[in-house]
């Protein structure tokens, strides 16, 4: 059976956009159920202004406590500082956001599109000498709420730029969720053609109940590795209508279904969909 990796994104993309803040000896308690059901991907927290995002406050201090850990734990950098209290906690891997429209890109890191570019050139730099695994989300891959449809020209050129600049992953993220699944085959077909399948994953969110069609479609072109959200929680707190991720336990279940092995227990996972459900009500 073919593997897929399921990427956790709760701890942070589920937290980061619901009224309730949750301390950090809670935030540890949902990864290490989410753990213990068999996820051994998580991106954990952000080093971002706690005054954007309060409920990611202390993540230096959440990673202090997942330290002995031998599991695969992301964080999210906006910038050049975060990317310095990164290194500074020993994170491992870094996800940088980049939107492909400017008005979302301002609205989400306060630049345009090419001063972001430029830092994050420059942090790709750096962790290339510090050992550290970069990622890109390019987020409003297919739709913007701001600016409408989005070119997938401009979403090919932006992936051919980054990997010139040595970025280990690109994530093509429908922040939205109004990305179709004939919109998916052809960005993933046409991407995967001219730079293989192995350094690409996808996030899709489920506002319009399209995210396993297009979690399918994307499959159907080789990306086997896929953002999920446990409970379906969050979305992003500056893209209007980007109510909730695709739920972990829904992704799950279908790929087992489908005779995928992904290395995570269903049952364990529907308790941590209720602890996450518990700990967020």
């Amino acid at each position: 059976m073919k593997k897929i990796l399921v990427n956790e994104v709760g701890p942070r993309d589920g937290l980061q956009n619901i009224d309730i803040i949750l301390n950090v000896e809670e935030r540890l308690q949902l990864i290490k159920s989410l753990e213990s059901a068999g996820i051994n991907s998580l991106e954990v927290g952000s080093f971002v202004s706690s005054k954007a995002v309060p409920a990611m406050q202390k993540t230096d201090a959440l990673l202090e406590k997942l330290s002995s850990s031998s599991n695969n734990y992301s964080v999210l950098i906006p910038n050049t500082y975060g990317y310095k209290e990164a290194k500074k906690n020993n994170v491992k891997e870094i996800c940088l956001v980049l939107c492909a429209t400017e008005s979302m890109n301002k609205e989400n890191i306060n630049k345009n599109i090419k001063d972001t570019i430029d830092e994050f050139k420059e942090i790709i730099d750096m962790a290339k000498k510090d050992q550290i695994r970069t990622k890109i989300y390019i987020s409003v891959a297919f739709e913007c709420p701001y600016e409408g449809l989005v070119s997938s020209d401009y979403v090919y050129d932006l992936t051919k730029e980054f990997f010139s600049y040595g970025i280990n992953e690109v994530v093509i993220a429908d922040t939205i969720g109004a990305g179709k699944p004939d919109q998916a085959r052809k960005l993933f077909r046409r991407l995967v053609k001219d730079f293989g399948s192995s350094n690409f994953s996808a996030h899709f969110h489920d506002t319009r109940s399209l995210a396993l069609s297009n979690v399918k479609a994307a499959m159907e072109e080789g990306i086997t590795k896929f953002d999920s959200c446990i409970a379906g929680l969050g979305g992003c707190p500056f893209a209007p209508g980007a109510s909730g991720n695709l739920a972990t336990e829904d992704l799950v279940a279908m790929l087992h279904k489908q005779g995928f092995e992904t290395g995570i227990d269903e049952e364990m996972l529907r308790n941590s969909a209720k602890l996450a459900a518990l700990l967020t009500s």
